[in-house]
C-alpha cells in the first residue's frame, strides 16, 4: 500500500502546491485574498474538457489555450475589478467569492451540472516496484516540478523577481527605486492565475469534475496556505504536500468515512498552528515572504 500511497501524495501535492502557491503569491504581494483561485482552475478544468473532449483538439493546441485563457480571465478581473479596490479587503473578499459563484453558474447553464473528465493528455500506465501507475500520473509530476523550479528561478535570479520580491517588501519604496508596482501586481496576478491554469491542464483528466467543484479545493487551499504561513511560497509548497499526505492516509486507511479528509486536513492545520501560530514558515518580516 506504500507506493499508491506516495504517488497519489505526491501528485495531489502538486497540484496543490501549484494551486496553494499561486494564491501566496497574490497575496504576498497585492495583499489580496483571491477566494476565486479555484474557480479559475474549474474553469480550466471545463476548458480541458471542452476542447479535447467536444471540440476533437489535441492535447498541446488545448493546453496552450487554456492556461492563456485562464490568465487572461484573471488578469481581466484583477485590472477591471480588483485593482479599484485593492486596499479594501472586505471588498476583495466579497468580489472575488462573487466571480467564483458567477463562474459556477455560467458553467450550469453552460454545460448542466453532470460530471465531467478530460481526456489523458498521454495514454498508458507502467509498473512501479509492482504497482501500476498512469502515465498521467507521472506526466503531473514531472510538469509540477519543473514549473516550481521555474517559479523558483524566476522569483531569485531574475529581474522581474527582484520588482516582486521589492513590490512584496515595501510597495512605496519599490515604487521610489523605480519600480512600476501596478504592472508587478498585474503580472503577479498573471502568475498566480496561470499556476491554476497548469494545475487544471494537469488535473482534469485524473478528475472528476462539476461547477461546483471550486468548493472543496478552495477549503484545502486556504488550510495549506495559513499552515504553511501567509504569503509564503515554500510554506505552501510544504504545506501542500503535507495536507495531501493527511488526505491520502485517510483515503486509504480509513476507506470508510474518505468523506472526513477535509476535516483531517482542517485538523492538521489546527495542530500546527496551535505550536506555530505564524505557520512553518510565518514571519512578521515581509521580506521574507517570498
Amino acid at each position: 500500500m506504500i507506493v499508491p500511497i506516495i504517488i497519489r501524495t505526491l501528485t495531489l501535492g502538486g497540484v496543490y502546491a501549484l494551486l496553494a502557491s499561486g494564491m501566496s503569491l497574490i497575496f504576498g504581494v497585492a495583499h489580496i485574498v483571491n477566494l476565486a483561485h479555484t474557480a479559475f482552475f474549474m474553469v480550466g478544468a471545463y476548458g480541458m474538457w471542452f476542447l479535447m473532449r467536444q471540440q476533437g483538439w489535441g492535447p498541446i493546441e488545448s493546453i496552450l489555450v487554456t492556461v492563456v485563457g485562464v490568465t487572461l480571465l484573471g488578469l481581466l478581473v484583477y485590472r477591471v475589478f480588483l485593482n479599484r479596490v485593492r486596499q479594501h479587503p472586505q471588498a476583495i473578499l466579497l468580489i472575488t467569492i462573487a466571480f467564483a459563484l458567477v463562474f459556477q453558474e455560467l458553467l450550469v447553464l453552460a454545460f448542466g451540472s453532470h460530471f465531467r473528465t478530460a481526456p489523458a493528455l498521454i495514454q498508458g500506465s507502467r509498473l512501479i516496484l509492482g504497482v501500476r501507475v498512469t502515465n498521467q500520473d507521472l506526466l503531473a509530476l514531472g510538469v509540477v516540478a519543473v514549473v516550481m523550479i521555474v517559479m523558483w528561478l524566476v522569483l531569485k535570479k531574475t529581474k522581474l523577481g527582484i520588482a516582486i520580491r521589492a513590490t512584496a517588501n515595501d510597495a512605496e519604496i519599490a515604487n521610489l527605486m523605480g519600480i512600476s508596482v501596478p504592472r508587478t501586481l498585474l503580472i503577479t496576478m498573471g502568475i498566480g492565475t496561470a499556476l491554476a491554469g497548469v494545475a487544471a491542464v494537469l488535473m482534469a483528466p485524473l478528475w472528476v469534475f462539476y461547477p461546483y467543484i471550486w468548493m472543496s479545493p478552495l477549503t484545502m487551499i486556504l488550510a495549506i496556505v495559513v499552515l504553511g504561513g501567509l504569503g509564503s511560497i515554500k510554506g505552501s509548497v510544504i504545506g501542500a504536500f503535507i495536507i495531501a499526505l493527511v488526505e491520502t492516509l485517510v483515503v486509504f486507511l480509513l476507506p470508510q468515512h474518505g468523506y472526513m479528509t477535509t476535516a483531517f486536513a482542517l485538523l492538521a492545520m489546527i495542530i500546527v498552528l496551535s505550536v506555530r501560530p505564524g505557520g512553518l514558515f510565518g514571519t512578521i518580516f515581509e521580506e521574507e515572504r517570498l
